[in-house]
């Protein structure tokens, strides 16, 4: 699997900035509420993943009075979606991390990340750790296998 195959099979960017993410937050609700317009975990002050179902609510809040601002962060949460289901999800598989989210801050400069690049190296480490004698289960982007 090269980076190539990742780029014609999912269709996403090998070239550009590289897809890192904050690993720790001041603030994750205000995080939450400037990119979302709302927090999904308002009484969890620590929570570092925002859960699948959440973000299919807030996807299905779109209407046809839907503002620019509105849409924009309903295009976020089917993005984070997207990233958490399908192209890095984690071992749970409900959530998606919160450090993605601040790379969708200006949605006209997320395509600017190597996002193939993140998912194949998340792919490749998951295939390292399955592995392991102990591992029952692998994440990453199947699809790409």
């Amino acid at each position: 699997m090269t980076l190539e195959d990742v780029a014609v099979q999912l269709g996403l960017p090998i070239d550009g900035s590289p897809v890192t993410g904050i690993s720790s937050f001041n603030d994750q609700a205000a995080l939450c509420y400037q990119l979302l317009e709302e927090s999904p975990e308002d009484g969890d002050k620590y929570f570092s993943g925002i859960k699948f179902t959440w973000l299919k609510a807030k996807i299905r809040q779109l209407s046809a009075t839907t503002t620019k601002g509105e849409l924009m962060c309903v295009a976020r949460a089917y993005i984070m979606h997207m990233i958490g289901a399908v192209l890095m999800p984690d071992a749970k598989g409900d959530s998606v991390h919160l450090s993605y989210l601040p790379l969708l801050a200006d949605l006209s400069t997320a395509r600017s990340y190597s996002w193939g690049s993140a998912v194949l190296a998340t792919l490749y480490r998951e295939l390292c750790r399955v592995t392991e004698p102990h591992v029952k289960d692998i994440d990453g982007c199947l699809i790409l296998l």
